[in-house]
């Protein structure tokens, strides 16, 4: 079974290591002493000559702008400033403000801050559900500080931590471009903007992508038990910090490949974020039909890992196993089944994109809107077995 990883939205620094004190024992040389002092007497005098023989007036020298080693900018600084150039208008920082009850039995307002993007002109975003969730205002910022109160939220993602909140009788704001989370390659070089710390808008920061398909556990900053199991997360070491949820994490076109969600606990460098890939259909379908519903399939599965490989003496080392511990693997009269679907078939296609490390199942048909006929490849046994399934409207139960 894979292993899933600890991760909370709030980075708690760790304590550096004290440094050991280095103690040389050694007796009292006298000539090299001698011999130490001559010599920085010498190099004394010869810099004392050749600062006066170069430098006559004693002033510090002001360099030209072609000296100024500021002024040079490499190919890949130029590339990260032109995505924070191109994206950085359609991201904004989302203030919410929630009821809360102390200990005294007395009511307050708790605020919080997240950041979100743009993603069409006339006021859709997309941001992280535990950015809004339990929220009794909205309101977002632009970053040209013009700002809109009581946001309307749409409504979440009942599988992921997705969000989707409107503004009002807008048009023509800035939105991102949606890129393909399923070519991502590790040691990618990507780009993270956010709302760090609910403080510094559009924060700018960069790294690569150091790994794909993680499943973590995401717990509150706050402390308090509750979680949420996430799956086929993008790892980076780009910079993620409190405040960036939401936010987009960008190739270097300038195109979203994930939404940043998370941060490992106790640990530097190791962020994660949504592929966005797993809100595509969602947000295609609430922009084309107003309509906040997610695809599905209708089955079970395992993801194979090494241990489910050899545990289930599968044939494959990639793909999702169709099976279930508890009840049907497969649901009676839903998309898969009616496609002809099969307890213990091995997927490994969907429309062609292959089922593995970097998406499973679940994330690729996520693309697709309720109504969509998806084909799959699926090995049965030894045999391959090509299947066609028109997706259904998911059921929160």
């Amino acid at each position: 079974m894979e292993n899933n990883t600890e991760v909370t939205k709030k980075e708690k620094p760790v304590a550096p290591p004290k440094p050991q004190q280095v103690v040389v024992r050694s007796k009292l040389n006298l000539p090299l002493l001698i011999s130490f002092v001559l010599i920085a007497l010498v190099a004394g005098y010869v810099g004392s000559w050749y600062y006066a023989e170069t430098n006559q007036t004693g002033t510090l020298t002001t360099l030209s702008p072609g000296e100024d080693g500021n002024n040079v900018v490499t190919a890949n600084e130029e590339s990260i400033a032109a995505v924070a150039k191109k994206v950085s208008p359609s991201v904004v920082s989302i203030l919410t403000t929630s009821k809360q009850t102390s200990f005294f039995n007395e009511t307050y307002d708790q605020q919080a801050a997240g950041t979100g993007m743009i993603v069409s002109s006339d006021g859709y975003i997309l941001t992280n559900k535990h950015v809004v969730d339990g929220a009794d205002t909205v309101t977002v910022i632009l970053p040209s500080g013009e700002t809109y109160k009581n946001v309307q939220v749409l409504g979440t993602d009942p599988l992921n931590d997705i969000a989707f909140v409107k503004i009002k009788d807008v048009s023509n704001l800035p939105a991102v471009s949606l890129g393909d989370s399923k070519t991502v390659r590790i040691g990618q070089t990507v780009v993270a903007i956010g709302n760090a710390l609910g403080q510094y808008q559009n924060t700018v920061t960069s790294g690569i992508i150091s790994g794909t398909g993680r499943p973590v556990i995401a717990g509150s900053e706050s402390g308090d038990s509750s979680t949420e199991s996430l799956n086929d997360l993008i790892q980076t070491d780009a910079a993620i910090n409190s405040g960036n949820s939401g936010g987009p994490l960008l190739n270097l076109k300038g195109q979203v490949i994930a939404i940043n969600t998370a941060i490992a606990a106790d640990a530097q460098g190791i962020g994660f974020a949504i592929p966005i890939g797993a809100a595509k259909g969602m947000l295609n379908n609430l922009i084309e039909t107003g309509k906040l519903e997610r695809p599905y399939l209708g089955i079970q599965y395992l993801s194979i890992t090494p241990e489910v490989k050899s545990q289930y003496n599968l044939p494959v080392s990639k793909g999702d196993y169709v099976y279930a511990t508890n009840g049907p693997s497969v649901q009676s009269g839903g998309p898969a089944d009616k496609a002809g679907v099969k307890d213990k078939d091995i997927i490994t296609k969907v429309n062609g994109y292959s089922v593995g490390s970097g998406a499973s199942v679940a994330t690729l048909i996520s693309e697709y809107q309720p109504g969509d006929k998806v084909k799959l490849t699926l090995l049965r046994g030894n045999t391959t077995v090509n299947v066609s399934a028109t997706l259904g409207v998911y059921q929160s139960r």
